[in-house]
């Protein structure tokens, strides 16, 4: 394990000296990606002086309790002994896990698109209650919600939602959430007391950097109009809404969240080059799943990935089997368990994928 880490240690005093380097700050995209490099391996450092401590500490007990001289060394000896032969191991899975080769992706912000499926004014409801489960999980995480493009359903809920989320280790979080999410309960329509079920789409994008996606001006058709829905009287006066109409991919983005026509335009671009990022990544993500045989982060859009069902008060998500009776909770945002364990089946798959490196 030392060995492995001295290489690690190897890499950080090489970023470490590199992130201060004239040419690499002036070199926008290249600064952020070794930013990030900085602090994955600085987390991987303090373990290192945590197992180098805990070594130590063995070899010195290990060397008292030889001697056997002083019988009240021996007997603290021993407790120290217990101590780094039980905190060892621990401290070794931890770093295994740490020594995964990380996505660059997941220390991005989301781009996070809720879509009504089957299940008609149902289905845009649960719409709602997952835009707001989403959101009451991310201000638990200190993260920031930005609404940028929204179409109501017409018994309440949406027919479709965008939000950007910001924060620390977004993607990398958000990412397990995309998927098809299916309900099963009495419908606020349902006058006989049926249990229906219906669905919405998840779809969760790293949000692109400027140098991540080059966009050429002459590529996209830009639309502007007025915006609908709740805002004031400002609303379907001014063409502040925008649409943005990439020609080549015809992936559409657009924005009517602000009253700023500029602040509007400068959303909807965010949102499509994460889009075309996405493309890209969806491919990748394909597969890298197909050769792990994953079914956690597989990025197919159509899998149906979780169930919540209110009559039993049941949650269950269907990649790894988990069924878990809080769903008064979970709907409220306590979605951190489901998350977990996700995140573990994901870094169990990893780590067999990657046991001839680690």
């Amino acid at each position: 394990m030392l060995e492995k880490l001295q290489i690690v240690k190897q890499r950080f005093d090489e970023v470490s000296d590199l992130i201060i380097q004239p040419d690499i700050i002036t070199d926008q995209k290249r600064y952020v990606e070794l930013n990030r490099e900085y602090k994955d391996l600085r987390i991987l450092m303090d373990k290192r002086e945590q197992y180098i401590e805990l070594t130590d500490n063995l070899a010195e007990a290990e060397s008292i309790i030889a001697d056997g001289s002083d019988e009240e060394m021996v007997e603290m000896a021993k407790m120290q002994y217990d101590e780094a032969k039980e905190g060892i191991p621990k401290l070794e899975e931890e770093i295994r896990v740490l020594l995964i080769p990380k996505d660059p992706e997941d220390s991005k912000n989301a781009v996070v698109e809720l879509r009504a499926g089957t299940g008609g004014d149902e289905a845009s409801i649960f719409a709602g209650d997952l835009f707001r489960m989403y959101t009451k999980y991310c201000e638990s995480k200190g993260w920031k919600v930005s609404t940028v493009d929204f179409s109501e359903g017409t018994n309440g809920g949406f027919k479709e939602i965008q939000f950007e989320v910001s924060g620390e280790d977004v993607y990398g979080t958000l990412k397990f959430e995309a998927g098809v999410h299916r309900v099963q309960r009495v419908p606020q329509t349902e006058t006989q007391g049926r249990v229906h079920t219906s669905a919405a789409t998840c779809m969760v994008f790293p949000e692109a950097e400027e140098f991540d996606v080059e966009i050429n001006p002459k590529d996209v058709r830009i639309d502007f109009f007025c915006s609908s829905g709740p805002g004031g009287q400002s609303v379907n006066t001014t063409y502040s809404a925008v649409r943005l109409t990439h020609i080549p991919t015809g992936l559409v983005a657009q924005c009517q969240d602000q009253k700023s026509q500029h602040k509007n335009k400068e959303k909807a671009f965010k949102v499509l080059r994460s889009r075309l990022y996405d493309r890209e990544l969806e491919i990748k993500n394909a597969e890298d799943a197909a050769k792990r045989g994953s079914m956690v982060t597989s990025g197919d859009r159509s899998a149906k990935i979780r169930t919540y069902n209110y009559p039993q008060g049941r949650v269950t998500d269907h990649r790894i089997g988990l069924t878990l009776y809080d769903l008064s909770n979970i709907i409220n945002g306590d979605i951190q368990k489901i998350i977990d364990e996700l995140m573990l089946a994901e870094n169990t798959e990893k780590l067999k994928a990657n046991d001839d490196v680690i």
